[in-house]
């Protein structure tokens, strides 16, 4: 299923334009949707651009797709409540993260389960860090980021070596900067805590106002900005990762989930059905972009960094009924696929 965009007649002011290195200007688009059905909501979605594959939780079970033919390669069957998937690609393993306070491991050629390691409740978000070369998870209702050595032998020791860190809050996303160090988004202390991840312990804690509720996260390459997506109000806060100070203030779309970061710019998704693009080169102001329509519920995203592509699952949705989130339409699960261009 493709969309085209309606392509406009006139120029646009130079804000709403996003600008490479080479000084040509860039606009995304929604180029694409991997209609994809099966049951099941959804939440995190996770890009291996190593192999050319997206990882797309679905409750109890996750799906595995091409991205170059938007079809199912596998799924991954056997989770209680998942949320997101991590892959070391040295161990050839890959990590899901379950509300049941375990970490599904499976096999990346097979995608045959291998077993799975206890960790604190409710684990929630979930990636390979390749400077301590550890998979860490950061678990919700207990407080606690968790890590272990994702060449975990299950049948010798099993989870006896993951190792937790008490946050003082409740964690959602974080990131790690490839130094030693991770981020968290503390969501109901409206903070980022910063955490010394060979020292085991959080070293600073910096709150995001005048953002507030900070759920998506993403960082630079170079590690010294966060761009903090926050839902109430809804804004792009970017603290420096030297002190956290605040060098930018952004408004986003409602429902943001996710963050990410490619070529220069900071992306927020939001359930709204919109993703916000903000222009933050190395040196210069921070600014906003564009704001991409996708479509209602795309609330997630992930970013493959070999094609500069942004992927976001969502569905059409029935009726609303009070405060109950609106039922899934049977059959219309899709990924739905945003380019530069």
């Amino acid at each position: 299923m493709k969309t085209t965009p309606l392509r406009l007649r006139f120029a646009l002011p130079a804000f709403l334009l996003a600008t490479t290195a080479w000084g040509q200007a860039t606009q995304y688009k929604v180029a694409d949707a991997f209609l994809l059905g099966g049951p099941g909501r959804w939440d995190y979605i996770t890009a291996d651009a190593m192999n050319g594959r997206l990882y797309v939780t679905r409750t109890t079970h996750v799906q595995v797709v091409d991205t170059k033919t938007g079809k199912l390669v596998a799924d991954i069957p056997g989770q209680t409540s998942n949320h997101g998937v991590a892959v070391a690609p040295d161990a050839g393993r890959g990590f899901i993260s379950d509300d049941s306070g375990a970490l599904f491991i499976f096999d990346l050629k097979s995608f045959a389960v291998l077993g799975k390691v206890p960790v604190p409740e409710d684990a929630d978000g979930v990636l390979y860090d390749p400077a301590t070369k550890k998979i860490l998870t950061v678990c919700g209702e207990a407080g606690k980021l968790a890590m272990f050595d994702p060449n975990v032998n299950l049948n010798a020791d099993g989870g006896k070596r993951v190792e937790t860190i008490d946050l003082g809050g409740k964690p959602e996303s974080f990131v790690v900067d490839r130094k030693g160090k991770a981020y968290v988004n503390l969501e109901d202390k409206d903070q980022v805590a910063a955490v010394d991840l060979l020292g085991k312990k959080v070293i600073a804690r910096w709150d995001v106002k005048p953002g507030g509720v900070p759920v998506g996260l993403s960082i630079d390459p170079e590690g010294t900005r966060l761009f903090v997506g926050c839902r109430k109000p809804a804004k792009m806060i970017v603290l420096s990762t030297a002190d956290g100070k605040v060098l930018g203030d952004l408004p986003i779309g409602r429902g943001c989930d996710a963050c990410a970061f490619d070529d220069g710019r900071a992306f927020a998704s939001c359930g709204d059905g919109t993703v916000t693009v903000v222009n933050a080169p190395k040196e210069g102001p921070i600014t906003l972009s564009q704001t991409i329509k996708t479509a209602p519920g795309a609330r997630t995203m992930t970013v493959d960094p070999s094609t500069h592509t942004l992927y976001l699952p969502t569905a059409d949705f029935g009726e609303k009924s009070g405060d109950k989130r609106p039922p899934v339409k049977e059959g219309t699960f899709k990924v739905v696929v945003v380019k530069a261009g």
